[in-house]
């Protein structure tokens, strides 16, 4: 499953050269990280009522093009790994034909202390799982 979201740049968010500033990529990205977990059925606010979370452990972000203030941006996200207590989304964000960065995120369930655990059954979404039917595809549109 791909999952979609559309932002707008906010004039605020672009730094001096009139480009996003880096670091609000990250904020695109987990915005579109939840827009997943609403899309395969994850309730997030009640897996947090219920003592877990899902915690980023690792980012890697490429920067391949400047987006600009008032740029329509979409951001496709989609599941490529799934272990018991963590996985991988890849994450891409384009605008129009422009691929503008792309993002690989290593996601653990963790309990109410913050340590990694088991995902339970009821929190195991199929969509947090990678389609075998895609495998070896990555998604440019």
């Amino acid at each position: 499953m791909v999952s979609e979201c559309a932002i707008t740049v906010r004039t605020y968010e672009c730094d001096s050269y009139g480009h996003v500033n880096n670091a609000n990529y990250l904020n695109y990205l987990e915005y579109a990280r939840y827009q997943l977990l609403k899309d395969v059925g994850f309730d997030y606010p009640a897996a947090i009522r219920a003592g877990y979370g899902v915690y980023v452990a690792r980012i890697a972000i490429e920067y391949k093009k400047p987006a600009l203030a008032e740029d329509e941006l979409l951001i496709r996200s989609w599941p490529v790994k799934k272990g018991a207590v963590s996985g991988v989304i890849a994450q891409r964000i384009l605008r129009g034909e422009d691929l503008i960065a792309e993002a690989e995120v290593t996601w653990a369930f963790v309990d109410s202390r913050g340590v990694p655990v088991k995902v339970p059954p009821e929190w195991d979404k199929p969509g947090l799982k990678p389609d075998p039917a895609a495998q070896g595809t990555t998604p440019r549109r």
